[in-house]
């Protein structure tokens, strides 16, 4: 309710996990690779994370789904208080294994575990990896963490046939310890611990979700206020979202810009239910007022629009979210802006982290018209060079009348094409493309894409905004996608190594900008220093890690940044 006061698009601190709002830390990454080195090393044991309530285990398991190779079977346990029996089904439920019980009565232990290992070596046999991740593993009994342990015996003699992940809360790690846990604890292959944030990382998770959400302007916390966010949130992320959409809420409901100091003690003695202030802390009494007057005015607005619909009215009761952003400017040309710098790494100096540029957007129409792609596939056909001049006008850049790709390299931006495109991954490049349709006949049709939301993507057809449903999409489009993305300086391909000259020095600064580096970074890095950085950085993001920078590892570099380039539009 509080989004257009601040000038935002979305609610920016809901406490659901949207993959949108990721904010990986510098111990986030380190926990993710910590799973992935277990997860991918083959060792088979035990992976272990633990944390804080809130302090984003679940974020970075996440992650880990995301990033799990091809032949990999993962089977995922969400409740793991079961029974031994209980959690054997489960796991062969999982993993799809029918359990074969001969004569009378129930499936037993060895049934269930005689059927996994039977599944194991056949997964094993055809180059499969198998992973058992179990979420809430302080909930385990002493019983079923022994007949984990046992599952780990399943191997051949190269090795084990099974990973298990276990993910907890910190009383994990005292179970673990006890002494009746030292044989399981010695097939731990990896373990880590994720800590809260810090107090400068607290301000970069606001100031990121915040951006994320289309704030484009100052951060609406002063910074007392931020302080106080710390430390009462502790730097626990779900800490943080619960006091910062309360202490929003009481600056809307006063109808001020910023919150201060008062307003985070108010909000935090609201949500987290701390004493009340002492005498004379009559700012902070306020603050509580405003909270209240916030919740008042949000009763009003849901009776309100429950009499609307009961009276019988066809009109819709609803908060108009407005959008507000500057007007999306053309991509600088990176590579003029180099040369007239007084050094190579002096022309690439990156965004600061804690404040994000705002994300230049597709301008949409509040709600794109139904289009029927079955019934306007033939005015498409052939309409290629017409899309990707319908994207250079989302860029904001003139292309020409030639070829598209050649026109847009003269402003320093480069085309990226793939046929093996998901809409997944457009989803996690978060910027509009060109989609090559294709009907029964294999002709190619061409649509440029503006936006996506969960059931529709919205897609520009003579200069419109029009709304085609994803099933409806599935039947045309079979993975064809290109972009543009604003290339380094002098870049020519891939980076891999200093031989790539000024694009290796902009990477390397722009990947010590990624991890909250501030240190000088000047020529003191070599080979094998930035492909590790890379290497990380595709790890954190959910990419193939092979420690080379292509086009895709740019993209999310560009976002990961701040570097300005238009995104998608979720369809209104």
């Amino acid at each position: 309710m509080y989004a257009q006061h601040f000038g935002l698009k979305h609610a920016p601190f809901s406490i659901s996990p949207d993959p949108r709002y990721l904010y990986m830390s510098e111990r986030h990454r380190e926990a993710l690779a910590h799973l992935l080195y277990g997860v991918r090393g083959g060792e088979g044991g035990f992976v272990v994370l633990t944390g804080e309530i809130g302090a984003g285990k679940t974020t970075v398991c996440r992650c880990l789904l995301e990033q799990i190779p091809e032949r990999c079977d993962v089977a995922y346990i969400f409740n793991p208080k079961l029974t031994v029996e209980e959690l054997l089904r489960t796991v062969c439920a999982e993993f799809h294994i029918p359990c074969r019980h001969e004569g009378p009565g129930a499936a037993t232990v060895k049934d269930y575990v005689d059927a996994l290992n039977e599944y194991l070596l056949r997964a094993h046999a055809v180059g499969h990896n198998s992973v058992l991740i179990i979420d809430e593993a302080q909930n385990l009994s002493a019983d079923v963490l022994e007949q984990l342990r046992l599952l780990t015996n399943l191997e051949t003699s190269e090795r084990k046939l099974l990973q298990i992940v276990l993910i907890g809360q910190p009383e994990l790690r005292a179970l673990l310890a006890r002494p009746e846990m030292q044989q399981l604890a010695q097939r731990v292959v990896a373990r880590y611990h994720l800590e809260a944030l810090s107090e400068a990382e607290t301000s970069k998770y606001v100031a990121h979700r915040l951006s994320i959400a289309g704030l484009n302007g100052p951060l609406p916390f002063d910074r007392a206020a931020m302080q106080r966010v710390y430390r009462h949130s502790r730097g626990i992320p779900r800490r943080i979202n619960l006091l910062c959409d309360r202490a929003l809420l009481g600056a809307y409901a006063a109808g001020i810009a910023r919150v201060d100091a008062g307003g985070v003690d108010a909000a935090a003695r609201e949500v987290f239910d701390l004493p009340k202030p002492a005498a004379g802390e009559g700012r902070g009494l306020q603050r509580l007022a405003w909270v209240g007057l916030g919740l008042l005015v949000g009763a009003g607005i849901v009776g309100a629009a429950v009499l609307a619909l009961d009276r019988g009215g066809r009109e819709t009761a609803r908060v108009e979210l407005a959008t507000v952003g500057a007007a999306p400017a053309a991509p600088t040309p990176a590579a003029s802006e180099a040369a007239a710098a007084p050094s190579p790494l002096a022309a690439a100096a990156p965004v600061p982290a804690a404040e994000p540029a705002a994300p230049t957007v597709a301008e949409l129409p509040p709600a794109a018209a139904p289009f029927d792609l079955a019934a306007g596939f033939e005015s498409l056909v052939g309409a290629e060079n017409e899309a990707w001049r319908a994207l250079a006008g989302i860029w904001k850049i003139d292309v020409g009348s030639g070829d598209p790709c050649a026109g847009a390299r003269k402003h320093q931006v480069q085309c990226y094409r793939t046929a093996r495109s998901t809409l997944a991954l457009i989803r996690q490049l978060d910027r509009p493309g060109v989609l090559t349709l294709r009907d029964a006949y294999n002709r190619a049709a061409y649509v440029t894409l503006a936006g996506l939301s969960d059931e529709a993507a919205v897609v520009m057809v003579d200069g419109q905004a029009r709304s085609v449903p994803l099933l409806a999409l599935a039947d045309y489009w079979r993975g064809e996608f290109a972009t543009f993305w604003q290339a380094p300086p002098d870049y020519t391909g891939v980076i891999a190594d200093r031989s790539a000259g000024r694009s290796a020095d902009w990477l390397a600064l722009q990947l010590a900008a990624a991890r909250g580096d501030a240190r000088p970074l000047g020529a003191n890095y070599d080979d094998a220093a930035l492909k590790g950085w890379i290497h990380t950085f595709q790890l954190t993001q959910g990419l193939p890690s092979d420690g080379v920078a292509g086009p895709v590892t740019l993209m999310r570099l560009n976002r990961a940044v701040g570097i300005d380039e238009p995104r998608l539009q979720a369809e209104n």
